[in-house]
């Protein structure tokens, strides 16, 4: 913690770059929350929730190769401030969606607050690299890590209390303000400039995601890691739809006594928050703890990804089947710390193997498959929680089982590693001490 806070303190321009980062994750989870009561009181239909999150992650999909050329070409620090402006305005034209009720306007609305955020993302992680001297990399990185998780956590539980106390209104107008407030914070930045070797860096766009994919395809081990998070985004990309209809239809805050106590009216918000309360702790600290337990080798993590999949597959399981809120929360929590260790270390686990003038044109085809399984998993969800040969529960155990499947598909990917020879590189970090 001592290298976090030192960081903060001599690096003006990174602090800067923090702080409009924390108050704008703090901002995503008043909208998300906010966003999930709205669209509940639209329609009914878990479908509709499905769109919700399509309508997050398909323009990250879509857009994110855009903007990655968009941030090579013109100034980055511009692009993160009239996004983040924009997004204010965005954010605040869901009043007007609470008022008309039109749910075609709530998923146009939530479209173009995304594409911003695809705008904004790539030109981030380029000002990171700029502001940090590369020895620091590291701990920037793990900084910006620790504070999406504390983010969440409290982010959600702030939103739920405001958007079930005083309504998703207010949660909307607050976002707006964070998104101005984070602007201007960025806007203090001072950027050095930095000039690249000739010849190299990303040709930009959907050649990223294509050459990616041209130079994995060569080498099947390394595409079999990039896929892990896509793997595991394919059967938690669902939780984001079942668990709101878990916190609205099955364990809503009104039915506890003290809902009367604290004058709570809407109590699904007010649960979900506290779902995303239990998800922050759990994607924050199950990394910590996994990394502590296996060590940074390249096949622990390998391992630890599939003893990942294991607990997200448990947690999953234990959703669809937990009679209590108080067990629903543990079986979030054990799924949470599955779903961040998968995510903590397949990156780590790619940063290590991948060479580092491959290691932008890797990722950007590594995000893009996880954007889309995420999407179709979010669909899928929707789909089978409508029919009545499934609803909720069947769907969420449903789930469960395919993390099963690839929980043993890791496991034996893990042993065919340690008994087959790889690629030179791989192999000598693969042998390396810790």
């Amino acid at each position: 913690m001592q290298e976090y806070i030192s960081l903060l303190r001599r690096n003006l321009d990174y602090r800067y770059l923090w702080l409009g980062n924390v108050v704008s994750l703090l901002g995503d989870w008043f909208n998300l929350i906010a966003a999930a009561e709205l669209i509940t009181e639209l329609s009914n239909a878990g479908v509709a929730i499905s769109y919700l999150f399509l309508a997050r992650f398909l323009p990250l999909f879509a857009f994110s190769p855009l903007a990655g050329v968009l941030a090579d070409r013109y100034d980055r620090k511009m692009l993160m401030v009239v996004s983040d402006v924009l997004r204010a305005f965005v954010v605040w034209g869901f009043l007007i969606v609470g008022i008309t009720g039109q749910v075609w306007l709530f998923y146009l609305l939530t479209v173009a607050q995304f594409a911003l955020s695809a705008l904004f993302t790539p030109a981030r992680s380029a000002v990171v690299a700029m502001v940090v001297d590369r020895k620091e990399l590291v701990t920037a990185n793990a900084l910006d890590s620790f504070t999406w998780s504390t983010m969440l956590a409290l982010g959600a539980l702030l939103g739920g209390i405001v958007a079930a106390v005083f309504g998703a209104e207010t949660a909307f107008v607050l976002d707006g303000f964070t998104f101005l407030l984070s602007g201007w914070l960025i806007s203090r930045v001072v950027l050095k400039v930095q000039e690249s070797a000739e010849g190299e860096g990303s040709q930009g766009g959907w050649l990223d995601f294509v050459d990616g994919f041209r130079y994995l395809w060569g080498r099947p081990y390394l595409l079999i890691l990039s896929l892990i998070k896509a793997t595991g985004s394919l059967v938690w990309g669902a939780v984001n739809v079942l668990e709101i209809s878990f916190a609205e239809n099955v364990f809503p805050l009104t039915i506890f006594p003290l809902a009367e106590t604290f004058r709570i009216e809407d109590g699904g918000t007010a649960s979900l928050g506290i779902i995303y309360v239990i998800s922050g702790l759990g994607t924050g600290l199950g990394p910590l703890f996994m990394r502590r337990l296996l060590g940074s080798r390249p096949p622990r993590l390998i391992l630890g990804s599939a003893i990942g999949m294991v607990l997200v597959s448990v947690g999953i399981w234990g959703l669809g089947v937990a009679p209590t809120f108080g067990l629903f929360l543990l079986a979030t929590l054990v799924r949470t710390v599955g779903s961040g260790t998968i995510w903590v270390f397949s990156a780590v686990l790619l940063q290590i193997v991948v060479p580092d003038r491959y290691r932008g044109r890797v990722f950007a085809f590594e995000f893009a498959m996880l954007t889309l399984t995420q999407s179709i998993s979010t669909l899928l969800a929707g789909i089978f929680q409508d029919s009545p040969m499934w609803g909720l529960n069947q769907t969420t155990v449903l789930f469960a089982g395919m993390g099963v499947l690839f929980s043993f598909g890791w496991i034996s990917f893990y042993t065919w590693s340690k008994r087959n020879s790889m690629d030179q590189r791989v192999q000598a970090f693969w042998y390396a001490g810790d």
